[in-house]
């Protein structure tokens, strides 16, 4: 099993983080953090690296159900999606798959809840 859902889409960067975070709406999720990785690394220690975005997604909703469910499941939220450059106009996004994660927790309803989630973050990447 995986740990990630992810596509290859003919966006460049900018353009694909604006359909992500429109695409993560449509399913209820809003952007609570945005991290330009290759920025901070520049800054934080010198080094290029290509165009990488974290994107911390959350849908409110199901994060009350996994953390009514689970109070430490807290530790696993928001849901990062990625976004980096692959090529002149093309980005790659990747979700995480919480069905993934979620399988350190020894709680089947929390299981349920993740598969869910996992629902809406395939429709987001399938979306683009």
């Amino acid at each position: 099993m995986s740990y990630y859902i992810a596509k290859t889409i003919d966006l460049p960067m900018d353009a694909a983080i604006d359909a992500v975070t429109e695409a993560l709406k449509t399913e209820g999720f809003g952007v609570l953090t945005r991290i330009d990785i290759a920025a901070t690394l520049k800054e934080k220690i010198g080094v290029d690296f290509h165009p990488y975005t974290i994107l911390g997604a959350c849908n409110p909703k199901l994060a009350h159900e996994a953390l009514e469910l689970e109070d430490k499941a807290g530790l696993m939220l928001p849901c990062n999606v990625v976004v980096q450059e692959t090529g002149e106009g093309h980005s790659e996004v990747a979700a995480i798959d919480p069905v993934a994660s979620m399988k350190a927790i020894d709680n089947p309803a929390l299981h349920s809840a993740a598969a869910e989630v996992r629902q809406k973050l395939t429709r987001v990447i399938e979306a683009l």
